[in-house]
């Protein structure tokens, strides 16, 4: 079997093996779901804090695994290169000797600054490969890539949202657009965010993270009312419950995509037609997650 053709069956045999990972996740997942009673936020809340984990972990795995991959492909490419050089080298020093000159062959000074250059770019090109590969099958690009697979699936292509704080609020927006809504902006829907999460504390206070505390002490009613500013003032990130106020101040179901697991969905309650769609990224930026907003896909124009 040829180099090339063991490195494909290296690379099928992992995809088969991830592909067992993510299905025994999901049948785990579904297990966990069900141990929620009806009613129960902070076992509900567990379960969603252990799911998130369990999806994150295995992603790093899976990511580890096809970089190591294909650093051991580009090693094994590099190593070959290097053999065939060396066969080549020891030809001419053949050479040479054969020739009837006992005496070593002198090296001059250019050939050794020569000889210098070449190697320094060789070991560039090494660290290059090793690089792209890393780059390759790094967490942002896998992320992008699988959700890039799963939209077109469904005849739709990402639209690209600033990451400035307001994805979220934005992407709602230009969905809100999308289905002909009034027009919207990030600064009404964060102050219809903030009102909505005012007037029902009680349903929302126990799921907000709480980050002066380090024993999940649930929040005061005064960090919760600058929680409440900070929504509707700065550009703090919207996250989970923000996504939920949305979808029940806009009275549509919100979609939201992601590249590993099944897609989340809020408000399921309200009339389909309306639906909103969003993508969720964990690795797009070095700051944290991100949100896009989708459009329906035009061939030629999605990597514009």
């Amino acid at each position: 079997m040829s180099d090339e053709s063991e490195q494909s069956l290296k690379e099928q045999e992992l995809i088969a093996v991830h592909k067992k990972e993510r299905k025994d996740l999901q049948a785990k997942i579904q297990c966990l779901k069900k141990t929620i009673c009806k009613g129960d936020k902070k076992k509900k809340k567990e379960i969603t804090e252990e799911i998130v984990k369990l999806e994150s972990e295995l992603e790093k795995k899976q990511n580890d695994d096809l970089a190591e991959l294909k650093l051991s492909q580009m090693n094994l490419s590099v190593s070959e290169n290097e053999k065939n050089d060396e066969t080549v080298s020891n030809d001419i020093s053949t050479e040479i000797s054969d020739q009837g000159n006992s005496k070593p062959a002198r090296v001059s000074k250019a050939q050794k600054r020569r000889e210098k250059k070449e190697n320094a770019e060789k070991e560039r090109n090494e660290r290059i490969i090793e690089q792209e590969a890393l780059n390759e099958f790094g967490q942002r690009n896998l992320e992008i890539q699988a959700i890039k697979t799963i939209l077109t699936k469904r005849n739709l292509m990402v639209h690209e949202i600033p990451s400035d704080g307001h994805c979220l609020y934005n992407a709602v927006a230009h969905q809100l657009k999308l289905i002909g809504d009034l027009p919207l902006d990030y600064n009404d829907l964060r102050k219809k965010t903030a009102n909505h999460l005012r007037e029902n504390i009680d349903s929302f206070l126990p799921f907000i993270e709480n980050s002066n505390s380090t024993d999940d002490e649930l929040m005061t009613v005064e960090q919760y009312e600058k929680y409440c500013d900070n929504v509707a003032e700065t550009s703090a990130w919207g996250g989970a419950v923000e996504l939920q106020v949305l979808s029940s101040v806009l009275k549509c179901p919100i979609e939201v995509i992601q590249a590993i697991g099944a897609p989340y969905e809020v408000g399921t309650e309200f009339e389909p037609t309306r639906k909103l769609i969003l993508t969720y990224y964990r690795h797009m930026y070095q700051l944290g997650a991100h949100y896009n907003s989708v459009t329906k896909y035009v061939p030629n124009t999605e990597d514009s």
